[in-house]
């Protein structure tokens, strides 16, 4: 009889059985974590998680169930015998080992042994030798798996019942495990086994199998020894002669009154018992600083100003008699306020802006652009040298180059452009030897008009350039 290999369809069972799911990755992360797993039967655990599987675990089992023969079965050999219908039902005894070096996945080797009838034909001996995957989930005593293998079954009788044969198989299915115990476990199993068809080696039949088995497990570690009794508690765990209970610090040997030890808690080489101060660095004999009461650093001894936090070198608060914002110390007229006009700003006197600065503030006239355009007409040039010459004489004035027109045209247009002009007569200033950090810029566009837009001569006051003095 041909012993062509089944096309049976296991390779995606085994390729799953070989692989580790996510979840179970944890596994081989260290030898530390198996040794958690082999002590993982605590006391302290839920009962369905005492038991659970470990990687490391050797299964010696045993089983007994029934194995349901197909009709078109081969197991015959067809040069002594014809092929005779089998009791479809017939007891199914095995022996069984396995080994799980992963909590989640082993491998397992089984031998079955199937007394047979063929009808109306006489007893035969069928029997298997397979070997499988196992692919479970070890989170609970109650452990879900499947299976998937191949291997051989072959039958012996005499030669006028269906002789001897050996045919190749593959199988797979499902179960479950129920661990009793630390060495003991229940297991069901069902089968889906596929063997070559009557006849047919390139095509498969089905038999169905179920067991029930019975199995030894090894390798769990040693069970974890009960915790023992615990020892009465130490009525002076530090043995300084105060107990627990009236001993501030019970587990630091101390002294009177209260059982800590003698400490420097701020650190001054004066123990805290002798220190008046014991949270402040200070001097001998004491423990505390020099008196300094309103703590600025200068002892009272040389303080002016005791109750008042103060600068060196007299203890003090720096002050403004004024109130100007300027210091005394840096105010050249301290009874004096500074007059804030964008003149001398910082010496602190009160002062009016020179007649030649005050004539270029505000609206400059004589400054033109050509029309629609930032481009500044040579006619201009007398105004804008006039006001090079102020700003060179006083170069502490600082001032806002500001850009108007009238409101004819879009808003944003009309915003942009007296920029635009603001801008090119700072850079007319700049090229001329004024400091350009002296000068800003700003477009108001149509939004600040000084005389009425709904005629001609308004919108021309309208379009304007002023000199803004920055007040510091």
């Amino acid at each position: 009889m041909s012993q062509t290999p089944l096309n049976l369809p296991l390779v995606a069972l085994l390729a799953l059985a070989g692989a580790a799911p996510a979840h179970a990755r944890p596994e081989a992360k260290s030898t530390a974590k198996s040794t958690a797993e082999s002590t993982a039967e605590s006391t302290e655990e839920r009962p369905l998680r005492r038991l659970r599987p470990v990687r490391n675990m050797i299964e010696l089992g045993v089983s007994a169930g029934a194995f349901v023969f197909s009709r078109t079965h081969d197991f015959y050999d067809p040069a002594t015998a014809p092929q005779e219908p089998l009791r479809r039902v017939s007891p199914d005894f095995g022996v069984r080992a396995a080994f799980f070096p992963l909590s989640f996945l082993g491998i397992e080797a089984e031998f079955a042994a199937i007394p047979a009838k063929y009808e109306p034909g006489g007893r035969a001996f069928i029997y298997g030798v397979r070997g499988h995957g196992i692919l479970q989930l070890p989170l609970f005593r109650v452990v879900p798996f499947v299976v998937g293998g191949y291997g051989a079954m072959g039958v012996r009788s005499a030669p006028d019942v269906a002789g001897d044969d050996v045919d190749p198989v593959g199988h797979y299915g499902a179960g479950v495990k129920y661990f009793v115990n630390r060495h003991l476990a229940l297991r069901l199993d069902v089968r889906h086994v596929i063997a070559a068809q009557a006849a047919q080696q390139a095509d498969g039949t089905s038999h169905l199998e179920v067991l029930a088995g019975l199995s030894l497990t090894l390798g769990r570690g040693k069970k974890p020894a009960a915790a023992p009794d615990s020892a009465p508690p130490d009525p002076d765990r530090d043995h300084d002669g105060f107990t627990n209970v009236d001993d501030r610090c019970p587990d630091e040997p101390g002294v009177a009154p209260d059982g800590c030890p003698d400490r420097d808690s701020d650190g001054d080489s004066i123990l805290d018992s002798v220190d008046a101060c014991p949270a402040v660095p200070g001097v001998a004999p004491t423990g505390c600083p020099p008196a300094d009461r309103d703590r600025d650093g200068i002892l009272d001894g040389d303080d002016t100003c005791p109750d008042e936090p103060g600068v060196a070198p007299d203890g003090c608060p720096l002050r403004d008699g004024d109130g100007d914002g300027i210091l005394d110390p840096d105010d050249a007229c301290p009874s004096e306020p500074e007059t804030r006009n964008g003149f001398k700003d910082r010496d602190g006197c009160p002062d009016t802006l020179p007649p030649e600065v005050e004539t270029h503030t505000g609206v400059i006239r004589g400054i033109f652009f050509d029309f629609n355009r930032d481009t500044i007409r040579d006619r201009s040039r007398p105004t804008l040298d006039a006001a090079v010459k102020v700003l060179q004489e006083y170069p502490e004035v600082h001032i806002e180059v500001v850009g108007h027109t009238d409101d004819v045209g879009k808003r944003e247009y009309n915003v942009d452009l007296s920029r635009k002009r603001a801008e090119a007569v700072r850079a007319y200033l700049v090229d001329h030897g004024v400091a350009a950090e002296r000068l800003t810029t700003r477009g108001a566009g149509p939004d600040e008009p000084m005389a009425d837009n709904s005629n001609a001569r308004g919108r021309a006051e309208n379009r304007r350039i002023e000199f803004k003095i920055v007040t510091d």
